[in-house]
């Protein structure tokens, strides 16, 4: 009988959305219920009774056919994120400008030698810290929506979130060529495959930010489809870097900062995603949740502690040692600091980058990323909130709601 299903049933990627969005919802739920707990953590929780280390409802198939989604998911949260990022007003903020300097040197450095006194392997820790430089943009955007946060240390910390990122890509792109150099492969691979990547993505999202903003101008009297266009590129940018065997990290990112500083009135900038965007936070802190292995995170334990204190510590001291250096609040000092502990997804999407390029290195990588990843994303959210209620800055409204 061909007319069957075959059993069992096999996902596809609309069975796994629906069940990643279902099992965010009861999460979601569940935090609204535990007032002192962060929704993030309550889609990460039911992620992971709903994944293979739970109900295996989200089983390794499911998970799999999901990536497309998340990959849409994390490619327009960096989206968003890159628009946060006025270059102009970057390099005329000093203290910006300082800040990222000192806690991305701290923060490369706390992990190396904090890993290589774990017999870490040289590549292995310098590949772990450059990921570990990033910060996770969807923790901060989501609970920062969830408290109504809006003021100068909300804002600095979205810029200096976006400049993790970018710090990150980039120096994780330096240690590309000694990899290559470790795998033997040819000088023209060692020379030109990050350049290639790099280069590439960044030409890719000119391209479509340029053609995006074309768009927009043309059809500025039809306001209703800017959304439509907007989301539109991005997938665009994915896509085609995908195609292309570029980073669809990086040109999603790359996207939303040339975006944000080709416009003169910010007319692309200020459109509004709605709440239907937080279907996507959703999906993205669900499938991180399916994903936790608790074996990993046992063995690896007493590393990705000492990894997370050592880059805590660094990003937070980098942060607060700038402000203080121009006469900024000691509140807004500690607030902006804590804001940055969380890392999530470009650390995971760096994680899938060093599998496709250096297999070799991708046991010890993602076992110490997915193992900090793990604990931060549990305790990251509830520092969110915390700094944001130091910092004054949640609307308090939002609070007693």
């Amino acid at each position: 009988m061909d007319f069957l299903p075959t059993w069992p049933i096999e996902f596809n990627s609309m069975t796994s959305f629906s069940i990643l969005l279902v099992a965010g919802a009861m999460g979601g739920y569940l935090a609204h219920t535990i007032r002192w707990l962060p929704s993030i953590t309550g889609f990460m929780l039911l992620g992971y009774i709903a994944g293979p280390s739970g109900m295996d409802l989200l089983n390794a198939d499911a998970l799999s056919s999901a990536r497309v989604i998340i990959d849409i998911a994390l490619g327009l949260i960096l989206y968003r994120l890159g628009l946060s990022l006025d270059i102009k007003a970057v390099f005329k903020n000093h203290y910006l400008l300082l800040a990222t300097i000192l806690e991305t040197i701290a923060t490369l450095l706390a992990v190396y030698f904090v890993l290589r006194y774990f017999d870490v392997s040289a590549l292995t820790a310098a590949i772990v810290a450059a990921i570990c430089t990033s910060s996770s943009p969807a923790v901060l955007i989501h609970v920062g929506h969830e408290l109504g946060a809006k003021g100068p240390v909300t804002d600095s910390a979205s810029s200096l979130v976006a400049l993790n990122n970018v710090m990150s890509f980039l120096v994780f792109s330096a240690l590309l060529p000694v990899a290559h150099m470790e795998a033997d492969a040819s000088w023209l691979v060692i020379v030109f495959e990050p350049l290639y990547r790099l280069l590439g993505s960044l030409l890719l999202a000119v391209i479509i930010a340029y053609g995006l903003h074309y768009l927009i101008l043309v059809t500025k009297q039809a306001k209703q489809y800017r959304l439509a266009l907007v989301v539109g590129a991005t997938m665009l940018a994915l896509g085609l870097a995908n195609a292309l065997v570029l980073s669809i990290l990086f040109a999603p990112l790359a996207l939303g900062i040339i975006v944000r500083n080709i416009e003169h009135e910010n007319v692309i900038s200020k459109i509004e995603f709605g709440e239907s965007f937080e279907l996507f936070f959703i999906v993205l802190f669900v499938f991180a949740g399916a994903n936790l292995h608790i074996d990993e995170l046992v063995k690896y334990a007493p590393i990705a502690i000492a990894l997370i204190f050592a880059r805590g510590i660094s990003k937070w001291l980098g942060v607060f040692v700038a402000a203080k250096s121009y006469k900024m609040p000691t509140r807004s000092a500690v607030s902006t600091g804590l804001l940055l502990m969380p890392m999530a997804g470009l650390a995971i999407g760096l994680v899938q980058t060093t599998n496709q390029l250096f297999p070799q290195e991708i046991a010890t990588v993602s076992a110490l990323v997915f193992g900090a990843v793990a604990i931060l994303e549990t305790i990251g959210p509830l520092i969110v909130v915390w700094a944001f209620k130091y910092s004054g800055e949640a609307d308090k409204k939002e609070i007693n709601d």
